[in-house]
């Protein structure tokens, strides 16, 4: 009998041999342990990718996204705001309300030397004719209001700026009583320049610093 074999078994359940059983683990212990382990790898995994996210949009990274996005909403609605028209795409037609002869043809030789399109020129309707005690009147359509007339505005000081029911493009410019000459040209450019640029900043996007003049002149007044 070996020394392996209990006592009172007899030969029976005899043990023999150098070879012992063992007893394997279960299986399916594996496979919660491997479970367990890719459920570590794709945490780390999502966590990382987290990370590199917060980086990109609160790091340089971010900044530099921020500033295109915000660059290319300020270019599209500066575009649309810096939508005035050119001297050369407005027809102005001079008129004279004064007692003065020839003051209208001068002005508008001046405007067209200026790149403006000169219409009519004359003596003012009897509607305006010596009844504008000021500098003058700016008179147009109501949707030159801010394209047309206020382009025009620059190139006169003083002058009121009105509204009527014509659905040309055209604009009138009404002389008054005290109308003595436009503004210097190079203080109308400035001016422009000016309108230009307050547009540019009234749309919450900052207009080009070489662009910006060193005088501002408001544009004209509603009456």
């Amino acid at each position: 009998m070996s020394m392996l074999t209990p006592p009172g078994l007899g030969g029976k359940y005899r043990i023999t041999g150098d070879k012992y059983p063992r007893m394997s683990r279960p299986r399916h212990r594996r496979r919660l342990v491997l479970a367990g382990t890719s459920a570590i790898v794709a945490l780390g995994l999502a966590g990382w990718g987290t990370m590199q996210l917060i980086d990109v949009f609160s790091g340089e990274a971010g900044k530099k996204l921020t500033a295109a996005g915000r660059k290319q909403s300020c270019s599209a609605s500066t575009a649309s705001a810096l939508a005035l028209p050119k001297p050369g795409q407005i027809k102005v037609n001079v008129y004279n309300a004064t007692p003065r002869a020839g003051l209208a043809k001068t002005t508008a030789d001046e405007l067209k030397k200026r790149g403006f399109l000169i219409g009519k020129v004359g003596n003012a309707p009897a509607k305006y004719d010596k009844k504008i005690p000021g500098a003058g009147i700016l008179l147009g359509s109501k949707s030159s209001w801010n394209k047309e007339l206020t382009v025009l505005g620059t190139q006169l000081k003083g002058a009121t700026t009105k509204t009527d029911a014509r659905k040309r493009t055209d604009v009138d410019l009404l002389l008054g009583a005290t109308f003595t000459s436009l503004n210097v040209q190079k203080d109308a450019d400035e001016a422009l320049a000016t309108l230009v640029s307050t547009t540019a900043k009234d749309s919450g996007c900052a207009a080009d610093p070489a662009q910006q003049p060193r005088n501002s002149v408001p544009p004209p007044q509603k009456n």
